[in-house]
């Protein structure tokens, strides 16, 4: 379990916000090639592993691998850099954070700044942030020592939070969404490469691109199509219920330590969601349920809708803090995924259909 941590907290630490992906899916094809038979790259930023690739059924499995990051979008005269969000981000956890630009000549630190609380009107200090008012600042005296950085309009950043243990099996980190989905597919991976007798199927692992800017999965598409699987699981995170504020009768109950998490309904085929309990009742895996009437906003919605359609599982993560610089999640839960989804596979073989009758 120790290699596995230490594959983890390098994958979260490598930075990947949507569109530059490319050094997290390094480090996830860099850990793929010790044990998968072939790993390959696309030229959407797409990253693939498979086991037993002359079985059947073929099954995709995907977690995305991108982030929500900030983009520069224009340099002042004073060298200060501002920004546009990529992907969703309540600005009010932006402010005072510590960033990591990536630019051309190599990694930049800066930090997000705002108008002190002193010099706030009454009237401005009840009022939220927007991330056009925050500004980052990397220590450059003009725009042409920001230039001297090697950092220019258009280059992305993400928040300084390396990954950190809490008490228990907890673990907080910037980019758990969705990082530790890629995680856990290439782990279910791992343990089909482990023990491969009576693997009927072939396997699938992909660390897929693009998902936070547009909740289609724009990577998953392109590799759903490229590889037109019979069966796919998206491996993502959702709302842990268990701390204040959150309301249950809207979104479940689904604590940290509690398992997996089940989609049914919209893009989640419910032939595949029975099998995936099933299989969760006979390993004894503790698993919870949750209702997607609409769109997941996952890359389930894009897989399941490819060629001439997908019979797509969502199964998900437990993640307190969504989309904040310090997203928290339980390192059981993810090996209950990884191992509800590799005895999910097992139980596949050539006659499997989940067509509904």
């Amino acid at each position: 379990m120790s290699r596995d941590i230490a594959f983890l907290e390098r994958l979260l630490d490598a930075p990947g916000p949507s569109g530059f992906e490319v050094r997290a899916a390094r480090v996830w094809r860099e850990e793929a090639e010790t044990f998968a038979q072939s790993v390959r790259a696309d030229v959407s930023g797409n990253s693939f592993a498979t086991v037993n690739a002359d079985g059947a059924p073929s099954v995709m499995l995907a977690g995305h691998i991108d982030e929500i990051g900030l983009q520069v979008t224009h340099i002042d005269e004073q060298g200060f850099l501002f920004v546009d969000e990529i992907g969703g981000w309540d600005p009010q956890v932006l402010v005072g954070q510590r960033v990591t630009v990536l630019g051309r000549s190599g990694d930049v630190p800066g930090v997000i700044g705002k108008k002190a609380i002193h010099l706030l009107q009454p009237e401005e200090r009840d009022k939220a942030s927007k991330t056009r008012q925050l500004w980052v600042d990397v220590g450059a005296k003009d725009r042409d020592a920001v230039a001297a950085l090697g950092i220019r309009v258009g280059d992305p950043m993400v928040v300084a939070q390396g990954m950190v243990r809490l008490a228990g099996d907890l673990i907080a980190s910037r980019a758990i969404d969705d990082r530790i989905g890629a995680f856990v597919v290439l782990e279910a991976l791992r343990m089909l490469a482990d023990e491969p007798a009576g693997l009927r199927a072939s396997a699938t692992a992909v660390a897929t691109a693009q998902e936070e800017i547009g909740y289609q999965g724009g990577g998953a598409r392109t590799s759903a199509y490229a590889l037109d699987p019979d069966v796919a699981i998206v491996v993502d995170v959702t709302f842990s219920t268990d701390v204040p504020d959150i309301e249950k009768k809207e979104l479940g109950e689904h604590q940290l330590g509690g398992g997996p998490v089940l989609s049914r309904g919209s893009a989640a085929h419910n032939q595949v969601f029975e099998m995936l309990a099933a299989v969760a009742d006979e390993e004894e895996i503790p698993y919870t349920i949750q209702a997607s009437p609409k769109a997941t906003r996952t890359d389930a919605d894009g897989i399941h809708l490819t060629r001439r359609g997908v019979p797509t599982g969502l199964v998900s993560v437990p993640n307190r803090y969504m989309h904040s610089p310090n997203e928290v999640v339980s390192i059981e839960d993810l090996f209950h995924t990884a191992r509800l989804i590799a005895a999910f596979i097992r139980r596949l073989g050539p006659d499997t259909d989940f067509t509904p009758r």
